[in-house]
């Protein structure tokens, strides 16, 4: 607590710190805490998912709010529901003995019973913009004197396009707030929208190199070759694997999410599914389900997954391939949290494996491809845990009646011994260890008939490039060290370069994106072998 009572916090706030069992501050708290309190400009917080950012904001702003203001002082805008919540009763046990009345306002739920909250002389309004907006519109709710603004998981409030909600939330407040963003990557966007409405702002980052760290180094990274019509068999064969199996797995649409957990259940699996046609009712039954491990495996589009935080996540699983680099460490960002183990795992086709290539590169992290398990290897596991149970078991202290029931199996049956108790394991077993419940998956062939990629650049020596230009320019547009950019030759109005095969993939998916929607600027060479 040393850490805590140097920033010259007041005792209700140290009391309530310490009933939560905070010891020494995180990186994030540590750095914007005292910034906050010495009332300095507003503040762009980086930090990773589950750094305590909620406190870091929340600290120094109860310690500046005024008890019976009779009015709303801060406004704290998330996502999703669940975070509206979970930030809500954060900041509700962090303010000790202060008199302030904090509430969470989102849609799904009556507004009737909002609107009675708010006229209570509410201090602290947490919620999703739908809903803020909804009571603006119908005068239930006043920003205009508010001291703070607190935009939460700002990337991702973008990424779910409520950027003009969150301009329109903006306009009706003051100009004297403080406007404070917390995120997990700063985007361009974030950039330009505090240029816009914070004035002068500073960018504090616990994170130091953006690429390693917003991955999550602790989690341990793989990928899986797979044709999509195999993808649920390898899904089965992961589960199986794992006796402890407990995973959110990740598909890109609600269609797909359905038919993933149906497959599941079809086999035998308890799994729940977590959509935009899921109710607000289910969506809270369902995540307390498997916060609680009466669910183990949940699957989920992006949408319906923002505000989960679970730090024991075993598992997070790319079952379908994240759109875009961002996607990526936003999804595996949910497991290998507060000091747990995890694994990220991405099952990659064929054809997305130019996409991958460029994720890859673009988060910066060492995703190692991992070998399918084989039928063998699952079937040898359940043994293994099957022999370990039952030795642990084995008791002196059994009931008598087991052991005369032992006693009349052995006298009256005419087998050996090793063939009853193997008659007894499959009785009780069923088709746990039945291979045929594992179909076969393909093996997937990556085409690298070329050790080398000729890739077509429409640059020449009419746009001033030379080899040396055109081999930095590539480098500045996508990362590749142009070491590995070779046999450059600038003709007139085009150029040629050979690439290894996987950096030549990744220099194709960067300008195809840059290109939007216009013909990219460097594509493959059309005579390969030339």
């Amino acid at each position: 607590m040393e850490k805590f009572q140097n920033m010259g916090l007041s005792e209700s706030t140290l009391h309530a710190i310490s009933n939560k069992g905070y010891n020494e501050p995180t990186a994030i708290q540590e750095m914007v805490i005292p910034f906050l309190l010495s009332g300095e400009s507003n503040v762009i917080g980086q930090a990773q998912t589950g750094t305590g950012k909620t406190a870091a904001f929340g600290i120094p702003m109860i310690e500046k709010l005024k008890e019976k203001a009779g009015y709303v002082q801060a406004l704290v805008l998330t996502p999703t529901r669940e975070l509206a919540v979970q930030v809500c009763e954060e900041l509700d046990s962090l303010k000790g003995n202060k008199k302030l009345k904090v509430i969470s306002i989102y849609g799904g739920v009556s507004i009737s019973e909002q609107i009675r909250a708010l006229k209570k002389h509410v201090d602290i309004v947490v919620g999703t913009p739908g809903r803020i907006i909804d009571h603006l519109n119908r005068g239930t709710l006043d920003i205009s004197n508010i001291e703070y603004l607190i935009i939460d998981e700002a990337d991702e409030m973008l990424d779910m396009g409520f950027i003009e909600d969150v301009e329109f939330i903006i306009s009706k407040t003051n100009e004297k707030k403080k406007v404070l963003m917390f995120s997990a990557t700063i985007p361009a966007r974030i950039i330009s929208l505090a240029k816009k409405y914070m004035g002068k702002f500073e960018i504090i980052s616990t994170i130091k190199d953006s690429k390693e760290d917003l991955t999550v180094k602790k989690a341990r990274q793989i990928y899986f070759k797979i044709q999509e019509i195999d993808k649920i068999n390898l899904l089965i064969r992961l589960i199986d694997l794992d006796d402890d199996f407990y995973a959110l797995v990740f598909t890109n649409t609600k269609v797909q999410s359905e038919e993933v957990a149906n497959r599941l259940i079809e086999n035998g699996y308890e799994a729940e599914v977590l959509n935009g046609d899921v109710s607000q009712y289910q969506r809270e039954r369902i995540l307390n389900k498997f916060k609680d491990k009466k669910t183990k495996i949940l699957i989920a589009t992006d949408v319906a997954a923002r505000g989960i935080d679970i730090d024991n996540l075993k598992y997070v699983i790319n079952y379908s391939l994240p759109q875009n680099p961002e996607n990526y460490i936003h999804r595996i960002g949910r497991t290998a949290r507060a000091g747990n183990e995890g694994t990220a795992i991405t099952f990659v086709t064929p054809r997305e494996f130019r996409k991958f290539l460029f994720i890859k590169n673009s988060v910066g992290s060492d995703i190692k491809e991992a070998k399918i398990p084989n039928i063998s290897d699952i079937i040898n596991s359940k043994i293994d845990r099957i022999k370990g149970d039952i030795v642990a078991s084995s008791s002196e202290n059994v009931e008598k009646i087991y052991k005369l029931l032992a006693q009349r199996i052995l006298e009256e049956s005419e087998e050996d011994p090793e063939t009853i108790i193997s008659s007894i394991l499959k009785y009780f077993l069923k088709d746990t260890l039945n291979t045929k419940k594992y179909e076969e998956i393909r093996k997937v062939e990556r085409n690298t008939t070329f050790k080398n990629t000729r890739l077509f650049v429409a640059l020449g020596n009419s746009d001033n490039i030379s080899p040396k230009k055109l081999a930095e320019f590539i480098e500045k547009e996508t990362g590749i060290s142009k070491k590995n950019i070779r046999n450059i030759q600038v003709l007139e109005k085009f150029s040629f370069v050979s690439v290894p095969f996987e950096e030549s993939q990744v220099i194709l998916e960067t300008f195809k994106r840059k290109s939007k929607g216009r013909k990219p600027l460097v594509a493959e060479a059309k005579n390969q072998g030339k």
